[in-house]
């Protein structure tokens, strides 16, 4: 689980962690908004909506193949009715699902995915909802520029350090009496020896391991 990020909305700051690269939004710090002394309250009162079990239910139906639909039909029978009571951590222990996760410690709270999060927002309000979806975007867009920048970067690196090396070559290790077929053959094996120097196989291993893949091993490599 990666270090939580925040959208801030209302001057309520809003946590989401990342589980298995999928999204997962606190859905307490969503309640905080409603009602920030009781946000475990509101979100058992969400739980106990009909509407909401079933919600529950079949996304979990959809992502979760571990999910136990029995379970989950006991569970909307009794949704609606005065006696009927449901945590998130019942909900979980019970159904075995992974939609709603509950945690302890330095990011504890009750978090959900994105799809389940949005709608609770949606049913504490929606204008709420809707500017959460907007910082949600925003925060996508800076990461995915983040990306690109970073990829740029260590492509631009890439090039850099291979032009060092080549021309470390060509002043050191290239007799002036030989021709240029001979030029290139001492060119490729010089550069397979920093090739599997850094990443352990030749630049035709890693085409071989990799034919799915456009570029070269030095496009997928980190900038370490």
């Amino acid at each position: 689980m990666a270090k939580n990020k925040k959208i801030k909305i209302d001057a309520i700051e809003i946590s989401i962690i990342s589980i298995k690269q999928d999204d997962y939004i606190s859905l307490t710090d969503i309640a905080r908004y409603k009602d920030a002394a009781n946000m475990d309250v509101i979100i058992q009162n969400w739980l106990r909506n009909r509407n909401t079990i079933e919600l529950l239910g079949f996304w979990e139906q959809m992502y979760n193949p571990n999910f136990k639909p029995l379970e989950f039909e006991g569970f909307r029978k009794q949704a609606g009715l005065n006696s009927f009571v449901l945590t998130p951590k019942r909900w979980i222990e019970t159904t075995n699902s992974v939609g709603i996760t509950s945690k302890a410690g330095r990011y504890g709270g009750t978090y959900a995915h994105k799809d389940i999060a949005f709608e609770f927002a949606s049913w504490i309000s929606i204008e709420f909802k809707l500017y959460m979806i907007k910082e949600f975007q925003r925060l996508k867009e800076d990461e995915s520029n983040r990306l690109k920048l970073g990829w740029d970067f260590q492509r631009t690196l890439a090039k850099v350090n291979y032009h060092i090396h080549t021309d470390a070559i060509k002043e050191n290790l290239i007799p002036l009496e030989i021709n240029n077929q001979q030029i290139s053959f001492i060119y490729a094996n010089e550069a397979d020896v920093l090739n599997v120097s850094l990443f352990g196989i030749t630049a035709k291993q890693w085409r071989d391991e990799n034919t799915d893949k456009n570029g070269n091993m030095r496009d997928y490599a980190t900038i370490e």
